[in-house]
């Protein structure tokens, strides 16, 4: 979901150096050497000029030819070709932000340049796209027309909490949702710190080992971390063994009946909460995943009791998952786009300002998209035929709002650039 967002990345600068502003320009005045790789900008975003004319050997280091070509072309079969530079905010001497005209989009990039001949440029960031001519129908059009199913919804939250729709799309149908179910985890530890039985400093060990543990991968299991620690890196990196010790030091049952003092619209799809390495486990073993899926919500429980040591994390067997979607219409975490506004709603109304920073982390957009509203958090969720994301937003004058959108399709990978893309425009829709 992230590889949309950092696209061209900067190179070889750890960030611009802060040279004097850039004097006004007189018409004897040759043009500066900023300018120059400027004015190039279209042509190599376009492929029509070299490479290794425009961009230094440190950039080119950082960001070999062929990534560079693959981003390039990623961005054409989306926004069409890039056509000129309509404005340049200079950030000093050798640095600006940019905005580029592609046929169906406006792009924000940040452009450096060496100080010393020849020029090249040291740094590329792009920013952000925003659709020329868009607009909600267009929105929804491109929802409706995504395969499998998909839905959104994008809700007003005035100060009396009351939320107003003011646009969506199967906002009351039951979808798998992946890692969003983590907010779940999030509002029960809000709750708890709340209710004065944990604080976000409370110390706890990890203990056992999930796959897609970016933040946690390799640490020795009886390291020792606060809640506050594992809440961020269950929501910002997404960590599966973070999740799974708060799950443990908070309880199922008691995640489970924060989902229902939320509202669930289907607490049977939703019931039992799995962790993360009971659902790799159930997946990863036809025998098992099949007891599962015939079974009720008693036997489940059953099962995840009595075939504790199967659904260990070691019993994992990746190869048994393949590369497509793998029961995400019965071995998942479901909910609607209205329960997880019901679900956002609540972690504002808890008061947390922790809890709002650890959202805030990770926030799942662009810069250009990010910095349209005073506050943004997210959290998102996917696996092969499954994308969800979702956002808990205030604007500059103050007003709330959830966004959150998903998409499903049990036949075949769904397309998570194109999604965020999609989730991208909708956000804007709102902050603009």
């Amino acid at each position: 979901m992230k590889k949309w967002i950092l696209l061209l990345s900067l190179a070889a600068l750890q960030g611009p150096p802060a040279y004097a502003q850039t004097p006004a320009k007189t018409e004897a005045t040759p043009a500066k050497p900023m300018d120059m790789r400027i004015e190039q900008l279209p042509s190599v975003l376009a492929g029509t000029l070299p490479y290794d004319v425009f961009f230094a050997p440190s950039f080119l280091a950082a960001v070999p030819v062929a990534q560079l070509k693959l981003v390039s072309d990623q961005f054409i079969a989306e926004h069409g070709k890039p056509l000129k530079i309509i404005s340049v905010e200079p950030q000093g001497q050798n640095s600006a932000t940019v905005k580029i005209e592609y046929e169906k989009a406006i792009a924000t990039a940040q452009i450096s340049v060496e100080p010393a001949a020849p020029h090249k440029v040291v740094g590329l960031l792009i920013t952000g796209f925003d659709v020329k001519g868009d607009s909600p129908a267009k929105i929804d059009a491109a929802f409706a027309a995504l395969p499998g199913k998909a839905g959104y919804l994008v809700e007003k939250i005035g100060a009396d909490g009351r939320r107003t729709q003011i646009a969506g799309r199967a906002t009351g149908q039951q979808f798998a949702i992946a890692s969003t179910f983590k907010l779940y985890v999030l509002a029960e530890l809000a709750s708890q710190v709340q209710a004065g039985r944990r604080s976000w400093s409370d110390v706890v060990p990890i203990l056992a080992n999930s796959h897609s543990s970016s933040a946690t991968v390799n640490w020795p299991r009886n390291t020792p971390v606060t809640l506050q620690t594992l809440a961020t890196w269950m929501i910002s990196s997404s960590d599966n063994a973070s999740t799974d010790a708060l799950m443990r030091v908070l309880g199922r049952d008691a995640v489970e009946r924060k989902l229902a003092t939320i509202g669930h619209s289907d607490p049977d799809k939703a019931l039992p909460m799995l962790n993360t390495v009971e659902a790799f486990a159930l997946k990863s073993n036809a025998e098992l995943r099949t007891r599962f899926q015939k079974a009720n919500e008693a036997e489940q429980r059953s099962i995840l009791d009595k075939e504790a040591t199967s659904l260990s994390f070691e019993k994992v067997d990746l190869v048994n998952l393949g590369s497509g979607p793998v029961a995400i219409d019965s071995i998942e975490w479901f909910a609607s786009p209205s329960d997880i506004a019901n679900l956002l709603g609540n972690i504002r109304q808890t008061g947390s300002q922790t809890a709002l920073d650890v959202m805030a982390v990770n926030k799942g957009v662009a810069p250009a998209s990010a910095n349209k509203w005073q506050y943004l958090g997210y959290k998102g969720g996917s696996e092969p035929g499954v994308i969800s994301m979702s956002f808990l937003a205030q604007s500059k004058a103050g007003d709330w709002y959830v966004i959150t959108g998903s998409w499903n399709d049990t036949t075949k990978e769904v397309q998570n650039e194109a999604f965020a893309a999609l989730m991208a425009r909708l956000l804007d829709s709102v902050g603009s």
